[in-house]
């Protein structure tokens, strides 16, 4: 009864941690966890397979690298030696590292783990025949974490446990749920302010008013992709030679996507697909202070994100120079 309240109580907190405003992967991110294992054993003579429900707490030291703290209850695992069928309980306490390839905020991060664990097994209705063993592990694993939004996320994996004193091994297949906060992994940095342009004089009630041009470019991305396409090319050129005709013009370029996708995820296509625009200024002879860019992901859509059209416009990196003529 001590676990399942426990584990209740664990589950409650996975809940309501998602919640909270401030929740984010990566670096500095705790992550906690509840998981159901099924267990294989073959170091533990005359003992069969079992149940293990158990938790976890893991900390980020980097985006990609956490370490775990874990707990497991080995419940329901039956032992029939000769002296009658025997119900036995276990404590399983380990500390771990994980290694998660990709990046945050992508929707699957793979992984691979290994660490140190110490297990108890004790017979708790036994027939008359009671023991108790105590067992150091080696434990490695692998898996893969599915976040089903930014911070909540489901885990599968199977796990592997040498034990130090026979030289055997038990295997365990598990699944879990999990969320995570606190991290600063994957923030984009807010788009630097434009410079403070000079308030021009006014001109002198005789003078005729200038006449104020303007160049205006619109460049589409296909979907999930940062390269911009040959037919766009000479959009670009013409924002550039503008900006030549008029050197002392600047200007921003603003990286978009449509709505499929995490927001961190969309927050670094959008800044990806605004730097292959602003490269292919560069080439077309502009100079990169002159050039500012800004991200805003999906966050400001033109057209219908429910139709394949309207994504395709959202798809998209916008600029803007205007300069009085010459």
């Amino acid at each position: 009864m001590k676990l399942k309240n426990t584990l209740g109580i664990a589950v409650g907190t996975l809940v309501a941690a998602t919640s909270f405003g401030a929740l984010a992967q990566g670096q500095g991110a705790v992550e906690g966890e509840v998981f159901y294992k099924k267990q294989y054993n073959d170091s533990v003579k005359h003992v069969e397979d079992g149940y293990n429900p158990g938790a976890s707490l893991g900390y980020f030291i980097t985006d990609d690298v956490s370490v775990n703290l874990t707990y497991d209850k080995t419940n329901y695992t039956r032992s029939n030696d000769g002296t009658g069928s025997q119900k036995l309980g276990g404590d399983k306490f380990g500390l771990k590292g994980q290694y998660h390839f990709g990046t945050v905020g992508d929707a699957i991060r793979p992984y691979v783990e290994g660490g140190v664990a110490h297990g108890s097994l004790t017979n708790v209705a036994a027939d008359g025949h009671t023991g108790r063993d105590q067992s150091t592990f080696l434990t490695t694993g692998a898996g893969a974490k599915w976040y089903l939004t930014d911070n909540l996320y489901a885990r599968a994996g199977v796990e592997a446990d040498y034990k130090l004193d026979n030289g055997k091994w038990d295997y365990a297949a598990l699944v879990g749920l999990g969320v995570n906060f606190g991290g600063s992994g994957g923030k984009v940095a807010p788009a630097p302010a434009p410079a403070p342009v000079a308030q021009e004089p006014a001109p002198a009630p005789e003078a005729p008013v200038a006449e104020v041009v303007k160049v205006e470019l619109d460049v589409k991305f296909d979907f999930n992709k940062a390269v911009v396409k040959p037919n766009s090319y000479g959009d670009v050129k013409n924002l550039a030679d503008f900006m030549k005709q008029y050197p002392q013009t600047t200007t921003v370029v603003s990286g978009h996507t449509d709505s499929v996708g995490t927001d961190a995820y969309n927050q670094k296509l959008s800044q990806r697909r605004a730097d292959a625009v602003k490269q292919v200024l560069v080439k077309d002879g502009i100079a990169p202070n002159r050039i500012q860019s800004v991200v805003y992901g999906k966050t400001r859509p033109v057209a219908d994100n429910a139709t394949e059209a309207g994504r395709a416009i959202n798809r998209r990196v916008e600029a803007s120079v205007e300069a009085q003529a010459k």
